[in-house]
């Protein structure tokens, strides 16, 4: 008589098959944990020997576009000191948008001037981001006045379960409107690190672009909120701007800035100057880059030489030899952290923001995006690159080829965390 088998009794080859696959998912995440962990000691041990040194200020820059004032800002005081008097010079509404905001003397000059506009009837929205800021005591934003419309983006606790693409990205983005007139947006963080020892850049627009700033700011605003609260709709000055702003809003699943710099990148015949400060992208920006090069196109790519993120720099390394193969050039930024996101393509077409050339930016998080048309504002973009590769170093592909062999083994095992960077 037949006997029939338990329906909890396996094979000796399903049992085998099973443990080789757990064996092999564990080396999958052990050897870049490992990897991560060793660069991540290295850099703790190498901070000790490093000396802060005050970032390098190329100066202003600045342009008309279509009625529009554009103001290029490299130092962090300047810009800041601007964004305090435009606060307290709004009549009708200020709305702000960013994603660290440190609890130092910069970060109260902010708190102060917020409630000071909210006290003589000003509305002031203000977002922040809750895992941006897990550092910062709540009780800094407390000071905020009750008549301050505060929104902080929750570090956990939101809606996973429902969609993970959709409530996972963080609000990357810092923006601030005055009166639907004044727009700043770059890559500056709130801070007196980010003013004194970073170099980054940051855009003033006085006029119609900063409806596209404003709108930004107000869809995160509005999702899932009550009508009465919510920021309300304004008609844009005109259709067809020459500025234009990109905004990803996860929520929605909508991500333009990368399809932005794709379309920049494959309509480019002269030069590609890229500033970023994690260079971690994706097969179709990659792609687009090297082809650009093979077409005889001076692909430049900006990157610090140091970031605040050592694993990231790391992973970014792990493109080097790809690009030095294309002849795309890498310049390495030496004078402190380099923070910028920009580019500029042909003499025609830049771009201003707070997006990163990285998966996290342009497939994840909030981010936005200034477009700028204009070969007059080009030129002033071009003036910025060459003034921060002064302060840069080529790398060359003999120095890259020569690195030793622990240096390219670390590389190779931080190849799977180039989708999570």
């Amino acid at each position: 008589m037949r006997t029939s088998r338990s329906k909890h009794h396996r094979s000796p080859g399903r049992a085998l098959s099973t443990k080789l696959s757990l064996a092999v998912l564990g080396t999958t995440f052990a050897v870049p944990t490992l990897a991560a962990l060793s660069v991540v000691a290295l850099d703790v041990v190498k901070q000790r020997e490093r000396k802060k040194r005050q970032a390098a200020r190329p100066g202003m820059f600045g342009s008309q576009v279509e009625g529009s004032e554009l103001s290029i800002y490299t130092d962090g005081g300047t810009l800041y000191d601007d964004m305090i008097a435009a606060i307290d010079s709004a009549e009708h509404s200020v709305m702000m948008e960013t994603y660290i905001w440190k609890n130092d003397e910069a970060g109260q000059r902010f708190i102060d001037a917020f409630n000071a506009a909210a006290r003589r009837g000003v509305d002031v929205y203000v977002t922040y981001d809750g895992f941006g800021n897990l550092v910062v005591p709540s009780s800094f934003y407390r000071q905020l006045d009750d008549a301050v419309n505060v929104f902080r983006m929750p570090a956990i606790g939101r809606k996973v379960w429902q969609g993970p693409l959709r409530y996972t990205g963080l609000n990357h983005s810092k923006i601030l409107v005055i009166d639907d007139e004044i727009g700043f947006v770059g890559g500056f963080n709130i801070g007196s690190l980010y003013a004194r020892e970073w170099r980054d850049t940051h855009l003033r627009e006085v006029g119609p672009v900063a409806w596209g700033l404003r709108q930004s700011i107000a869809r995160l605003w509005n999702e899932d909120r009550d009508p009465s609260r919510q920021i309300p709709w304004t008609p844009p000055p005109s259709w067809d701007p020459a500025v234009r702003v990109a905004a990803n809003l996860p929520i929605e699943l909508v991500y333009p800035i990368r399809n932005m710099y794709l379309r920049a990148i494959e309509r480019a015949s002269h030069r590609i100057w890229i500033a970023t400060p994690y260079f971690i992208p994706d097969q179709q920006i990659l792609i687009a880059l090297i082809e650009a090069s093979k077409r005889g196109v001076d692909v430049r790519v900006m990157v610090p030489e140091e970031s605040n993120h050592v694993i990231s720099d790391w992973v970014s390394r792990g493109f080097f030899a790809q690009m030095h193969r294309a002849e795309i050039t890498i310049l390495l930024y030496t004078n402190s952290m380099m923070h910028s996101k920009t580019a500029t393509i042909d003499g025609e077409w830049s771009t201003i923001g707070t997006a990163n050339i990285d998966r996290l930016s342009l497939s994840l998080n909030y981010e936005t995006n200034v477009e700028i048309m204009d070969p007059g504002f080009a030129a002033e973009m071009e003036k910025v690159f060459e003034a921060d590769a002064e302060q840069s170093r080529r790398l060359s592909s003999e120095e890259w080829d020569t690195r030793n062999t622990l240096t390219r083994a670390i590389e190779w095992a931080l190849v799977p965390l180039r989708p999570l960077l």
